[in-house]
């Protein structure tokens, strides 16, 4: 009897959340519609502050053995790639010539690789020619696989993501602190040694997956420009003792280092930034008041019921053996209870991730008050702190694009009685305004980002 109530509220859920998807995806693609015709009107109505992207000459190394390959609509690849503007500029570079100079070695090389394996087929694909959206795919692909205990598959998009931005690798923090949790968990309360080192080789070889990519592009770079070259003729960098090309290139090429943009010239850079550093901020802050303990003890401190929630960092067995046993003393009552909510959370676990998210704020648990939430706050904090200390200050807002904590407690607060609404409107203004002065500002090569 009570399985099939279960059971009928799972297919509500179910049936609300193909309602849900269906409009995510119908928002997407004409959100994506909006964008691409707001790029076109600007572009015919302004003229472009620098015309010099269009200059591409030929590449330093031909290939006189490949004919040259000419799109099926050349009027129409033409035009749009006229459009191709900063950092695209190096992605097409590196897709047509391959890594030339120095600093292209600072653009990882997926998207570049995309590129010219579409560019094989008939279709034209100068467009979005920026690895923010390649990154932010894989780098959410693999938090949905994550969430969904696939972890070997999730090791496999993150590492991908690696492959499009150097920032890919932080999504290793996922394991680390999912390994870190275990092996506590092994240590101290199975009292297992064993158990908690296999954790740790696990967890380690899992992180080592996802830096291999960016390593080994690292070590291209050093084979190409360093290796066999004499002391004298060798970039400063190759005689380093851990010679890292990308921290190099980012600090002499584009002045990145820690304070180094804090100039009072860069202050309108700071301004721009400055609405999504302040989500970021008020998402972390937010979620520190209303976790301290969690977040302070990094989750250690967490109780047996606030572990449940978190059961893909902890060791789950561990937890159902403690629980049985608190209840062997309990009434037949309690037991039946128990076993009716073990038997709910069996058939919520058995559907999708997203079911089981709807389902728990069903049962009045806001995600965004999950303690399972810790790991995703920490790595925005992160990523939010080195893009206000370390980087261009402007490239936040893609920077930290694809951090899911931003959009959950966006959610979150619109939802609020009262200062809700008022909330809600200022970020869909914030959204519309973008929209309308990226794509104006963005296209044309004014200084936006």
């Amino acid at each position: 009897m009570a399985k099939s109530g279960v059971i009928e509220a799972m297919m509500r859920t179910a049936s609300v959340m193909n309602s849900h998807q269906t409009l995510v995806l119908k928002s997407a693609i004409i959100s994506r519609l909006i964008v691409l015709a707001l790029i076109v009107l600007w572009r015919s109505l302004f003229s472009p502050y620098d015309t010099s992207a269009t200059l591409n000459p030929s590449c330093l190394i031909d290939s006189p053995s490949e004919p040259q390959r000419l799109p099926l609509l050349p009027g129409l690849a033409s035009a749009v790639e006229s459009c191709i503007v900063w950092d695209s500029v190096y992605f097409v570079r590196i897709a047509q010539c391959g890594y030339e100079y120095e600093q292209s070695y600072a653009f990882l090389p997926l998207l570049p690789l995309c590129i010219s394996l579409l560019s094989r087929t008939a279709s034209i694909f100068y467009s979005s020619i920026y690895s923010e959206s390649l990154y932010a795919l894989f780098s959410v692909g693999g938090v949905y696989h994550l969430v969904s205990g696939a972890n070997s598959i999730a090791v496999f998009w993150f590492a991908l993501s690696g492959c499009a931005r150097s920032n890919g690798v932080l999504n290793a923090g996922y394991f680390c602190f999912q390994t870190l949790h275990q092996a506590y968990d092994a240590v101290f309360q199975k009292k297992n040694a064993c158990s908690a080192m296999q954790v740790l080789v696990t967890g380690a070889l899992r992180c080592i997956c996802i830096f291999i990519p960016f390593i080994s592009f690292q070590a291209y770079g050093y084979f190409n420009i360093c290796r066999g070259r004499s002391l004298d003729e060798m970039r400063p960098w190759c005689k380093a003792s851990v010679p890292l090309l990308y921290s190099y290139i980012q600090s002499h090429y584009w002045g990145v280092g820690f304070l180094k943009y804090f100039q009072l010239k860069q202050l309108p850079n700071f301004l721009l930034a400055s609405p999504i550093l302040t989500l970021a901020l008020c998402s972390i802050v937010s979620y520190v008041k209303l976790r301290p303990k969690i977040v302070f003890s990094l989750g250690f401190r967490a109780s047996d019921e606030e572990k449940e929630s978190m059961a893909l960092f902890y060791s789950s067995n561990s937890m159902q053996s403690s629980q049985v046993a608190s209840l062997s003393s309990n009434s037949p009552s309690k037991k039946r209870e128990y076993h009716n909510l073990r038997q709910r959370k069996q058939v919520i676990e058995e559907t999708d991730p997203v079911t089981r998210s709807v389902e728990q704020r069903a049962l009045g648990k806001p995600s965004f008050l999950s303690v399972s939430i810790l790991p995703f706050i920490l790595h925005l904090a992160f990523m939010a702190a080195t893009a206000f200390f370390m980087m261009h200050v402007q490239v936040a807002t893609r920077f930290l694009s694809a951090s899911p904590p931003l959009y959950w407690f966006a959610s979150y607060i619109t939802k609020i009685a009262g200062s809700g609404k008022r909330w809600g409107y200022v970020i869909s203004v914030y959204c519309t305004a973008y929209i309308l002065l990226g794509s104006l500002l963005f296209s044309n090569f004014y200084p936006f980002t």
